[in-house]
C-alpha cells in the first residue's frame, strides 16, 4: 500500500447506556422540531418506539412502523408521502438496516422533490442535506455509519433488484448507540446482524480501497465480535457481552462508510434484492465461501484477519491461516443457529444463474479485489453457498 485516501464525515456519535436519552436535546441543537420516525412492527411491539414517542412528543409527528426488509420501493412511496402531509424537517431511523435505509432514502428522496432539482450526487462529505438522518440503531447492521443505503426496485422482466445509492449527505448526522436497546434483540437476528458486523470487518480488511486506520479499526472490531457474539446470542441479557459487541458493529459500520466492499456484500444485496433473503441470514450463509473465494489472492490479509478472531499461525503459511479462517467463520456460525446453506432458505437451484447475472452487475461485486469477472466465478461462489 503506497497511498491511501481516507473520507470521514460530519457526525455525531453518542455511545454508552442511556444514549437514547440524548435524542431530545440533539433535535434541539440541530433545530429540528418535525420528525418523522421509520421503524418496523416489532419495535413498536416491544415498546421501543413508544420511549421515542414519549421522549420527543410534539416534535415527533409521524410514525411508520411498517418497514420490510430491503427498503421496497412502494414502501418508500408511502414514506415520501407521508414526509411530505406533514412538512417534516428530519427522519428518524429506528432498527436495523431496512429501517435506517428507509429513512437515508426518504431523506434523498424528499430533498429532489422539495427543491425540484434532480438528484445530484454530493461532492464533498461535509455537504449537508435538506432533511437530516438521524439513526437509532438496535441491531448490529451497521447503515447508522454509512452514506449508503439500497431500494429493491421492480424490473420490467417481473423480478426485482436492490439498487445501491451512494451519496455523503444521507451519513446520518447523529447516531445513538444504546447497548439497552439490544437487550430484547430476538436470537436470529443477534446471530445473523452479528455476522453481518463480522463481515464488514473482515471485507475491510483485505478492501481495495483499505487504509492504515480502516484496518486498524476493523481487526479491533473482529475482536469485539468474536469474543462476544456467542455469548449475546447464549445470554441475550449480558449486558456485558451486547455492550462489547455493539462497539464491534460500531467499528465495522465505521470501515463500512470509508472503503469499499466486494463479493460477499454485493453477493448478498443479490441474494435479498432477487431472492428474498434477509441480509443477515445472507451474510451467514455467504461469508466463509467469500473468503474462500478470495483467499488464494488475498491471503496475507485474510490471514490478518484470522488472527484477530484468535487462530493461531502454529507455523502455517498465509494460505493455510486464510482457509483456516474461512473454518472458523463457518464453524462461528454454527454455534448460532442460523442457516448455512441457501437451500435452507428457499433458494431454488434453477434460481442460480440469474442470481449470478446480478452479481456481475453489482457494484460492490465488481470492486472485489479478486475479480469476480465471469458468470462461472460467481456461480462458483453460489454452488458453495448452496
Amino acid at each position: 500500500m503506497n497511498g491511501y485516501q481516507v473520507v470521514t464525515y460530519a457526525q455525531r456519535v453518542v455511545f454508552g447506556a442511556g444514549a437514547l436519552d440524548n435524542l431530545p436535546d440533539a433535535l434541539a441543537d440541530f433545530g429540528l422540531k418535525r420528525a418523522m420516525l421509520c421503524t418496523t412492527p416489532h419495535l413498536t411491539a416491544n415498546g421501543h418506539v413508544a420511549r421515542v414517542q414519549a421522549l420527543l412528543g410534539d416534535h415527533l409527528v409521524v410514525v411508520f412502523d411498517q418497514v420490510e426488509p430491503h427498503v421496497p420501493d412502494y414502501q418508500l412511496e408511502e414514506c415520501l408521502a407521508l414526509a411530505e402531509k406533514y412538512n417534516i424537517d428530519s427522519v428518524i431511523g429506528l432498527g436495523g438496516g431496512s429501517p435506517i435505509g428507509m429513512a437515508k432514502a426518504v431523506s434523498l428522496e424528499l430533498e429532489a422533490r422539495r427543491t425540484g432539482v434532480a438528484r445530484v450526487v454530493s461532492k464533498h462529505p461535509n455537504d449537508q442535506p435538506l432533511i437530516p438522518t438521524i439513526a437509532i440503531p438496535t441491531t448490529y447492521a451497521g447503515s447508522e455509519m454509512t452514506p449508503v443505503y439500497g431500494v429493491t426496485r421492480a424490473q420490467p422482466d417481473g423480478s426485482t433488484r436492490k439498487v445501491t445509492v451512494r451519496d455523503h449527505k444521507i451519513t446520518p448526522k447523529l447516531t445513538l448507540y444504546d447497548p439497552l436497546l439490544t437487550l430484547n434483540l430476538p436470537p436470529s437476528l443477534t446471530a445473523s446482524t452479528g455476522i453481518n458486523a463480522l463481515a464488514h470487518c473482515i471485507e475491510s480488511v483485505y478492501s481495495a480501497t483499505r487504509n492504515p486506520l480502516s484496518t486498524a479499526t476493523a481487526l479491533l472490531g473482529i475482536r469485539y465480535i468474536t469474543a462476544s457474539l456467542v455469548r449475546c446470542f447464549r445470554e441475550p441479557e449480558n449486558m456485558e457481552a451486547r455492550t462489547l459487541m455493539f462497539m464491534g458493529a460500531h467499528m465495522g459500520g465505521t470501515c463500512l462508510s470509508s472503503v469499499l466492499m466486494g463479493v460477499h456484500h454485493g453477493t448478498c444485496h443479490v441474494l435479498g434484492g432477487t431472492a428474498g433473503v434477509p441480509h443477515g441470514i445472507a451474510n451467514s450463509i455467504v461469508l466463509p465461501h467469500a473468503i474462500r473465494y478470495n483467499a488464494d489472492q488475498l491471503a496475507d490479509l485474510i490471514a490478518m484477519a484470522g488472527e484477530a478472531m484468535g487462530i493461531v499461525r502454529d507455523g502455517r503459511t498465509d494460505l493455510e491461516l486464510a482457509e483456516a479462517t474461512a473454518d472458523s467463520v463457518y464453524l462461528l456460525v454454527s454455534q448460532l443457529d442460523v442457516p448455512q446453506h441457501l437451500q435452507e432458505v428457499g433458494v431454488p437451484e434453477s434460481l442460480l444463474p440469474k442470481l449470478a447475472e446480478n452479481m456481475l452487475k453489482s457494484s460492490a461485486v465488481q470492486d472485489n479485489p479478486k475479480p469476480v469477472a465471469t458468470l462461472e466465478d460467481a456461480m462458483s461462489i453460489l454452488r458453495a453457498a448452496w
